[in-house]
């Protein structure tokens, strides 16, 4: 497929800053700027060796922290000033403003620090979240001269020899390097991405500074609750992994490999032969950004259909596979004239743990669900919570925060929302965000923000829950299914509503295949890890059959008193204990939304029956619902057996007493008043 891609958003030839330690208008300057010097031998981010290597040029340092310290320090007496005026709230929008435009005038690394703020909740106060999402990167490009030198050092040639053609101009830069538009001598045309010079010495001095002062802040402002300083390691290594365009070329192809098989996906090919640590030569994708609906509905392309392909996508990079696109702005993500979902851009890239997979998995269901005391001990696994945290004061704020941003169903979740008014609680209470979620708060918030653009009622949320679901009710690992129990039993019961929505739900998901889910849920059930559901359901099961058995007993005697003309009195209804028959109409329910689920095949589930009945398992749980049945029963013949023989007695002593009251002349008129019963019957007349 020949496709060709416009450069992201970053990308841009328009420049909106000059950024002076970047520009030279020299040539010669410029190539003199680019000699390889030890930091840029550095392959990863080593806080040690930068360290060591600043710790030698303090003049560089001082300049450094001069240039960058006097406009942070006019805003910092600025906000002294509002607080001494009672101003604070009525200037917050226009100092929020002028914070953005510092970070974007001192340069990449700043302009990157705060876009990582911008899904810090923790950190920063919620007034300053939303101006900070608007941090631009963009620059102005460098010479071509410095460009194509770099080109050949990294390729040994020159680009004209390389490639059959190359454009005489960038077609876009950004803060890290900038973009041409090529032609291999094999036919293929590609783009052809360029490191920007002196990046690693600009942009590892930054990332010195910024450590510095987070070890500074972190042992001397008691508001600090986040480790700032492990925060400006993760940044600091995402930074370093973008520079490196052989590392973006591996995020690329492993990026193919786990999500390039899905339908409508397309990832570009990376060009080893022409690709280098600064030098990067990829497949062109001719697309249309996702924001550009016109454009995209004029080439017959469905936009919301890719961007559900695209949530779909971002669901199994998140919480199956956990290697995702950190930073799925418009640019990078292209609806191509054949109807396909293009990503591009794979610089910053992060990793999602197993059993932080887990934990979110757990949290949107608890948050489905209105389980608050659930969610906040979510929060604790998740590490946003330390486990000595007392979670009774934050509980009922999430419930406060969720019950007003959830609305009446899933349907109307809305995760901008949601992450907004989460926000001030986690600005209030010792919540701390881990690094990995900040990048995954970015991914969706920015995903979801393409997504309303085509659709304005569309819900990130809404879409994602069927996925959540079925990875509930398919997924193998211990902690899920523990979560599963939770989810199904309360107080030992069960809770067939909660099953009847995870199904219904789950039966949305674009892969979801019911017969597998039966499969696996029949499997576990009889196995050693299933035993718990076992017997809460064999109990449910016994309840409803004896409840059943008893109500049917009674109306066969009762129907047959009437038709043998015995009076009789219709059968009492079930004790308030064995209501079974509502979980029974429940039952029928799921019965009936397995049958009407797409893809369900009774007859698959025909080579099941021998391979349970020969599992001791399930004759374990058969010889439990029959003594479970025999002992309810045993137990109510009994009882009535005892009911019937002191009938029998009370009824024989009445009829001596009544016998001896005759011989003695007094009356046992049971309509007399209980005093006169026992008075002689003379009395009475």
């Amino acid at each position: 497929m020949q496709t060709s891609i416009p450069p992201s958003d970053e990308m841009t030839s328009t420049p909106s800053i000059v950024v002076e330690s970047e520009l030279h208008p020299d040539p010669e300057e410029h190539l003199k700027s680019v000699q390889v010097n030890a930091l840029e031998e550095v392959p990863h981010y080593d806080p040690e060796a930068i360290a060591a290597y600043y710790g030698r040029r303090p003049l560089q340092v001082v300049g450094r922290m001069i240039a960058i310290v006097f406009p942070f320090l006019m805003f910092l007496l600025s906000l002294w000033g509002d607080r001494q005026t009672g101003q604070i709230d009525r200037n917050q929008p226009k100092r929020a403003i002028w914070l953005r435009e510092i970070l974007t005038k001192l340069g990449p690394a700043y302009v990157k620090v705060g876009q990582a703020l911008s899904t810090r909740p923790d950190l920063v106060p919620p007034q300053y979240l939303e101006e900070l999402t608007q941090l631009q990167d963009q620059l102005p490009p460098f010479p071509n001269e410095v460009a194509f030198r770099f080109i050949e050092e990294e390729l040994g040639d020159r680009p004209e020899n390389v490639y059959a053609e190359i454009s005489s101009e960038p077609i876009a830069a950004a803060s890290l390097g900038q973009v041409y538009k090529g032609k291999l001598r094999s036919g293929e045309t590609v783009a052809i991405k360029v490191q920007r010079p002196g990046l690693a010495q600009l942009i590892t001095l930054d990332l010195y500074i910024l450590r510095q002062l987070a070890a500074w802040a972190s042992k001397n402002l008691k508001r600090v609750r986040s480790d700032l300083v492990g925060i400006m390691d993760e940044f600091g290594a995402r930074i370093f992994e973008e520079m490196d365009y052989t590392q973006e070329g591996r995020n690329a192809e492993r990026f193919a490999r786990l999500y390039g098989h899905l339908q409508d996906i397309y990832v570009p090919r990376i060009y080893w032969q022409y690709t280098q640590r600064r030098v990067l030569t990829m497949e062109w994708i001719t697309g249309t950004k996702l924001t550009q609906t016109s454009e995209i509905r004029a080439q017959g392309v469905d936009a919301g259909y890719l961007v559900e392909v695209g949530v779909q996508c971002s669901l199994l990079q998140l919480l199956e596979h956990g290697f995702f696109h950190a930073d799925p702005h418009p640019g990078n993500l292209l609806a191509t004239p054949d109807g396909k979902l293009a990503y591009l851009d794979f610089g910053m890239m992060s990793e999602v743990k197993p059993y932080q997979r887990y934990g979110l998995i757990e949290a949107v269901v608890h948050l489905v669900n209105r389980d608050f005391e659930g969610l906040a001990n979510d929060y604790v696994k998740l590490e946003f919570l330390t486990p000595d945290t007392d979670l009774m004061p934050i509980i009922p704020a999430l419930a406060n925060v969720f019950s007003n941003a959830l609305g009446a169903s899933v349907a109307e979740l809305n995760f901008k929302s949601i992450t907004d008014q989460l926000s001030q609680v986690m600005y209030e209470f010792p919540f701390r965000v881990p690094a990995y979620y900040a990048l995954i708060i970015r991914s969706l918030v920015t995903l979801e923000g393409i997504a309303i653009n085509v659709d304005p009622n569309f819900k990130v949320l809404s879409k994602a829950y069927p996925y959540v679901a079925k990875r509930l009710l398919t997924d193998e690992s211990p902690q899920l299914r523990g979560s599963l129990q939770d989810l199904l039993f309360k107080e030992g019961s069960f809770r067939w509503n909660r099953l009847e929505n995870l199904l219904r739900n789950a039966r949305s998901s674009q892969d979801y295949d019911i017969n597998q889910v039966l499969n696996q849920t029949v499997d576990f059930l009889f196995s050693e890890r299933g035993e718990f559901i076992r017997i809460y359901l064999a109990d449910e099961v016994v309840r409803g059959l004896d409840t059943f058995g008893r109500n049917t007993f009674d109306q066969v005697t009762y129907n047959l008193r009437n038709l043998v003309g015995w009076n009789g009195n219709k059968p009492p209804e079930p004790p308030p204990q064995a209501a079974v028959p509502n979980n029974f109409e429940q039952v029928l329910r799921v019965v009936d939304l397995l049958r009407e689920t797409p893809g369900f095949d009774p007859m698959q589930l025909v080579p099941i029956v021998p391979r349970l009945l020969a599992k001791p398992e399930a004759q374990q749980m058969g010889q439990q619902i029959v003594g479970g049945l025999a002992q309810r029963v045993a137990a109510r013949l009994i009882r009535e057996v005892l009911l019937q023989d002191q009938f029998n007695v009370q009824t024989t002593q009445n009829g001596q007493n009544a016998q001896n009251g005759h011989q003695k002349g007094y009356s046992l008129d049971s309509s007399a008043p209980s005093k006169l019963r026992s008075l002689p019957a003379s009395t009475k007349r």
